[in-house]
């Protein structure tokens, strides 16, 4: 049986109405099945309007993207701001480089908390009335604190210990300088990369499972995932869609997880399909690992390639034989 290719659905990829032969220019803004849109580099987006309110707005979000690094980045280093000296001065004498470089990452989880906790202060000195200009000693040393935890968050690892997801580090710093509108595009932008990835991801376990007998059904689950994952990385936790994209999004992940190749009685294969299972899975985690940070994680993703090639390979050698 034929495997479906990933692009064989356009919605799987995109959503592209009007002329197939006009690729929308980015920025452009449309509704799509009810669904307030706006393209950027191939890929219709779930498009949020910017708050009005922009200072409210901007503490907001520096609030929510620190929270968001802890998130998504290895355990024990969400280092209170208070204890930033603490922090400075284990970082400043370990010796040991491995120890040295969890250290710099409880430091720049200290450095990222104390500049959120200043922005939020200085956000509520202005809403009473006390004016804290941008060369204000305060202002510069929350900006302070967000340049070097940027600069020490490239030794930080992903939880999954795969790789660093630096971009995170840098987004409150983004947040800090940009006027939020611009902010909201830079978004988009890494949101249509983030898609991209998922896209690849799905296409290889497409092809590289396209060659295994037994694994034909992997197919629509690995495409019912890509799309619920698309869905889940341009979504907001406060926006009501969030009901109908996370429930799909988890059970389209369980399905996929749970894959059984067609085994039948007697079949030699059984370190094939042992294998085979443990890829879709890996691949399946992946997706999740990128959905969730709503960023590409390129050296993780290669290393999957990669096992991808060595394990089709296998397959057609075996088949030759």
């Amino acid at each position: 049986m034929a495997m479906p290719s990933l692009s064989s659905d356009a919605s799987i990829v995109s959503s592209r109405p009007g002329s197939p032969d006009i690729t929308p220019v980015n920025g452009t803004v449309r509704e799509i099945d009810g669904k307030a849109c706006v393209f950027y580099d191939g890929y219709w987006i779930r498009r949020y309007e910017v708050p009005k309110d922009e200072a409210a707005a901007r503490r907001e979000l520096i609030d929510q993207l620190t929270k968001r690094v802890f998130h998504h980045t290895e355990p024990g280093i969400n280092t209170p701001g208070y204890n930033l000296a603490e922090a400075r001065h284990a970082y400043e004498t370990e010796t040991d480089r491995e120890r040295r470089r969890v250290n710099a990452a409880m430091l720049a989880g200290a450095l990222l908390n104390r500049g959120s906790d200043i922005f939020t202060m200085i956000f509520e000195l202005n809403r009473r009335g006390i004016e804290i200009t941008q060369s204000n000693e305060l202002m510069l040393e929350c900006e302070s604190c967000f340049l070097e935890a940027f600069d020490l968050g490239k030794q930080v690892k992903h939880y999954s210990g795969e790789e660093g997801l630096d971009e995170l580090w840098g987004e409150p710093l983004k947040v800090f300088y940009m006027p939020v509108a611009e902010f909201y595009e830079s978004r988009y932008i890494k949101i249509a990369q983030t898609m991209a990835a998922i896209d690849s991801i799905a296409a290889r376990l497409l092809d590289t499972f396209a060659v295994v007998p037994g694994f034909e059904g992997v197919a629509a689950k690995v495409i019912a995932y890509c799309r619920a994952a698309k869905l889940e990385s341009e979504t907001i936790k406060t926006d009501p869609a969030i009901f109908r994209v996370w429930p799909d999004f988890v059970v389209t992940g369980d399905n996929l997880w749970e894959f059984e190749p067609e085994r039948r009685p007697g079949d030699e294969r059984g370190a094939v399909f042992d294998q085979g299972v443990k890829l879709v899975r890996e691949g399946k985690r992946l997706i999740e690992w990128i959905a969730f940070a709503r960023v590409p994680m390129p050296k993780t993703t290669e290393n999957f390639f990669k096992r991808c090639t060595s394990f089709k390979t296998a397959v057609e050698a075996a088949r030759a034989a």
